[in-house]
């Protein structure tokens, strides 16, 4: 199992047009991939309604676990995405 922690850059937090380019991403990752703010539940990465419900904010921590085949390049390439400002992504 791969994990990482990172915190959130996107200025909406992780919704809305940030939660559809990562839940896509996640999608297309070959490993298991959840998400979860510090210290709540784990949701499915590659879905954007369980995105929504983590109410991940500017700034805030979220830990990312893969599991499978690719698990450490997958949560490096999510983490990545995260640490950009996803509402100024073309």
């Amino acid at each position: 199992m791969a994990e990482r922690t990172v915190k959130i850059a996107s200025s909406s937090g992780l919704h809305a047009r940030p939660a559809s380019i990562f839940a896509k991403a996640a999608g297309e990752q070959p490993a298991t991939v959840t998400i979860e703010k510090v210290g709540g539940n784990a949701v499915q990465a590659s879905s954007i309604l369980m995105l929504m419900t983590l109410g991940a904010g500017h700034g805030d921590e979220v830990v990312l676990r893969a599991e499978g085949e690719g698990a450490e390049e997958s949560v490096n390439a999510l983490g990545d995405l995260l640490e950009k400002d996803l509402d100024k992504e073309e």
